[in-house]
C-alpha cells in the first residue's frame, strides 16, 4: 500500500522534539495565545520576511479575517478562481461579498491573469488568487492589475508555504497572505491551524481583536469577532517542522522530478514549473483523458490517489445562486475532468514513485 501521505513516517523522525515541546507546554499551564504561538509568529515573519504575522485556528479563518480586516463586505465583489478548495469561496461569502470567477491557466491550474480585467466592475474590491498545488500564481501581473484599479489582494497560500517567485515568497506580494496548517499541508500541524501575514501594521490590532471575540483583552469588546486562536500544542508541532520546511520542500521537488522522469515518454501530462518560479508540490497532479481508468488501476494495486477537484466551484450545488453554468469556465472544467493527484510527501522514495509510474503506464 502506498498512501497519499504518510504522517506517521514523518512523526517518527521528529517525535522526541515534539514530545519535549508538548511537555514544556503542559508544564507551563498556558495553552492558548502563549509563548509558543508568539515564537511561531516571529519565526514565520523571519522566514517569509514580512513585518506582521498572526496565528489563527484555521486557514479558512485566515481568509475570512483578512477579508474583514481589509474592509471587504456586503455587496462587494472579489475576483477569484473556480478551481480551488471550497474554503476560498466560503470566506468571501462569510463577509457578505460576492465571488466572481475567472478561468484558469491550463498549465499551472492558477487563475489566468489575462482574463481578470474584463471581470472588474464598480463593485470589485479585491482579487483573491490561489497558489494551487504549490505553484505560485502570476503575482507580478496580478499586482499590476490590482494597483491600476486600486484593488486589495488577498493571497490564498494554503498549499504554498515556501513557494516563491524569484526571491519573494507567496503571501508577501499582496495586502495579506493566508496560510493553512492542516496536517497534510507542506507545513502541517497535528490538527487545524492557520496564519495571516501582512505588510500594514495597522491591520494587526484589527485581526488580533477579530480572532479573540472582538477583544484585545480585559473583557472589553469593541467589535463582534470570532474565536480563532491557535493553541500552544499545535504551535509546538509547527515550530519543529518549520525548522525543516526547506528540506521538506526540496524532498517534494525531488519526488516531482522522479515522477516527471518516469512519466516523460507517456501520454500523461505532468505539472510544470514556470521559469523563475519555485514550486513546492503540495500535490503532484497529472492530467489524462482516461483519468478514471488510471485511478481505478492504482486502487486495484494498493496505491492511493485523489481527484482535486472533481467539480469546479461554479458548478457546485451550494453555489447555484451565483448563476453560473457549465461551459462558463471551460479550462477549469477540462482540468477537473482530467486531473489526478498522486502520492506526495517528503518521505516518499524513488522506488515507490517508480512503482506508481509503472502502474500508471500499464493503464495507458
Amino acid at each position: 500500500m502506498i498512501p497519499m501521505i504518510d504522517l506517521k513516517k514523518n512523526y517518527l523522525t521528529i517525535k522526541d522534539e515534539i514530545h519535549q515541546g508538548i511537555g514544556q507546554v503542559l508544564e507551563s499551564g498556558q495553552f492558548i495565545l502563549g509563548k509558543k504561538g508568539l515564537e511561531l509568529e516571529e519565526k514565520v515573519k523571519d522566514f517569509l520576511k514580512v513585518p506582521n504575522a498572526l496565528s489563527l485556528a484555521s486557514g479558512t479563518d485566515s481568509l475570512h479575517l483578512a477579508l474583514r480586516a481589509l474592509g471587504i463586505g456586503r455587496d462587494d465583489e472579489v475576483i477569484t478562481t473556480p478551481f480551488t478548495f471550497f474554503a476560498t469561496v466560503e470566506a468571501i461569502l462569510y463577509v457578505g461579498a460576492k465571488p466572481v470567477f475567472v478561468d484558469i491557466d491550463k498549465d499551472t491550474f492558477n487563475i489566468d491573469p489575462t482574463l481578470i480585467t474584463k471581470k472588474i466592475s464598480k463593485k470589485t474590491k479585491a482579487i483573491l488568487p490561489v497558489h494551487i498545488f504549490g505553484h505560485p500564481a502570476d503575482m507580478p501581473t496580478i499586482m499590476e492589475i490590482a494597483n491600476e484599479h486600486n484593488l486589495k489582494v488577498i493571497e490564498d497560500c494554503a498549499q504554498s508555504f515556501g513557494a516563491s517567485i524569484g526571491n519573494q515568497m507567496t503571501g508577501t506580494f499582496g495586502d495579506a497572505g493566508c496560510f493553512s496548517f492542516y496536517p497534510s499541508k507542506n507545513l502541517g500541524a497535528y490538527g487545524d491551524g492557520g496564519m495571516v501575514v501582512f505588510k500594514d501594521s495597522a491591520l494587526s490590532n484589527e485581526i488580533k481583536r477579530l480572532r479573540n471575540h472582538g477583544s484585545l483583552g480585559n473583557y472589553v469588546h469593541d467589535i463582534i469577532g470570532i474565536n480563532s486562536r491557535l493553541d500552544e500544542l499545535q504551535a509546538v508541532v509547527l515550530l519543529v517542522k518549520l525548522e525543516r520546511i526547506r528540506q521538506y520542500n526540496e524532498n517534494r521537488r525531488d519526488c516531482a522530478r522522479f515522477y516527471s522522469e518516469f512519466l516523460k515518454d507517456t501520454s500523461v501530462v505532468c505539472p510544470i514549473e514556470r521559469d523563475g518560479y519555485y514550486h513546492v508540490y503540495h500535490q503532484f497532479s497529472i492530467r489524462h483523458k482516461d483519468r478514471d481508468v488510471i485511478q481505478q488501476n492504482l486502487k486495484d494495486n494498493g496505491i492511493a490517489s485523489v481527484v482535486y477537484y472533481p467539480i469546479p466551484l461554479h458548478l457546485q450545488r451550494a453555489l447555484e445562486f451565483l448563476g453560473y453554468k457549465r461551459g462558463d469556465f471551460p479550462v477549469a472544467e477540462m482540468v477537473s475532468s482530467e486531473i489526478l493527484s498522486l502520492p506526495m510527501y517528503p518521505e516518499l522514495t524513488s522506488q515507490e514513485i517508480q512503482t506508481i509510474c509503472k502502474t500508471i503506464q500499464k493503464s495507458l
